[in-house]
């Protein structure tokens, strides 16, 4: 097969193989790319980005892929760079033009000044999960948009009028979640890890009091002991929680505070009602939040 797919890039009706790391880069890379290639998502919605199974069926998909979308930033680091080495897919190696490391072209937050491991899981390049912001989500389309174009010029044409759609949608999608969240400026959030800054600092809400004393560091009595102290001073009523964290910890809480626990997710199909992309995505977490947040105590 790399005999022949070395002299064209594709044939005439062959559509793009793209494997995405996540369910949110693959829904973004099915709206760029629509029926012209082929989708296949590594993690589950459910599975933590950082310590997702790797599977041996995983290495036969990266070898079969024309292109690899992942979040770089560090996102994967833990389990796609072996995997990648075993495809042995030159076309998906990092800096082949199949390789889409979507972070680039965004301002990463939380770039540490020093590399130090006692603060926890903390990431050289800043933090990696920023696709909660849905300008950034424009960003991993153009990135995306510009791979496919590379690799499939003759469909260029159609992976620049999706993305279009794309910005179009998102654009007017941010006015309603503006307004939506609006009333509710400068609020405080708990959330389980560190992993909502960007929404948070996309629609003005505080989300700096974490469940777990630090990143990717597993909750103590202490620590939650101290995070209840804040949550009653602040009168703080939210808690977010992924579905691959612990939700117990969050309920324990909550009981303690009044608060409401809300199951929120970054990945399309990892709560029930974002199965349908990333705009449902987005919608479900704008809604889900802003009513926890109205609901008085």
């Amino acid at each position: 097969l790399s005999f022949f797919a070395a002299g064209t890039l594709l044939t005439a009706h062959a559509k793009l193989n793209v494997v995405a790391t996540t369910t949110d880069f693959a829904a973004i890379a099915k709206e760029i790319g629509g029926d012209k290639i082929e989708l296949t998502t590594l993690a589950k919605p459910t599975e933590d980005p950082h310590f997702v199974d790797a599977k041996p069926s995983f290495i036969v998909k990266l070898n079969h892929a024309d292109v690899l979308v992942e979040g770089g930033a560090e996102l994967e680091i833990g389990w796609l760079p072996a995997l990648l080495d075993q495809s042995r897919n030159e076309k998906v190696a990092a800096g082949a033009p199949g390789h889409v490391s979507c972070a680039q072209g965004i301002q990463l937050l939380e770039v540490p000044s020093t590399l130090d491991r006692s603060k926890g899981d903390i990431h050289a390049a800043g933090n990696p999960h920023y696709t909660t912001d849905p300008i950034n989500a424009k960003i991993i389309a153009q990135n995306i948009a510009n791979a496919f174009c590379a690799l499939d010029e003759k469909s260029c044409e159609a992976y620049r009028a999706n993305l279009k759609k794309f910005d179009d949608a998102i654009d007017a999608k941010m006015v309603e979640w503006q307004k939506t969240l609006e009333p509710f400026k400068g609020q405080q959030i708990v959330s389980y890890h560190d992993s909502w800054l960007y929404f948070g600092g996309r629609f003005g809400l505080k989300i700096e009091l974490f469940l777990e004393p630090k990143p990717g560091i597993p909750p103590t009595p202490a620590h939650l002991a101290e995070v209840i102290t804040k949550m009653k001073q602040d009168n703080t009523h939210v808690i977010i929680v992924d579905p691959y964290l612990n939700r117990k910890t969050a309920e324990t809480v909550a009981r303690n505070t009044g608060a409401t626990v809300v199951d929120v997710t970054q990945f399309p199909g990892g709560v029930k009602g974002t199965e349908g992309g990333y705009i449902q995505m987005l919608d479900y977490l704008v809604n889900s939040i802003a009513k926890a947040l109205a609901e008085k105590k």
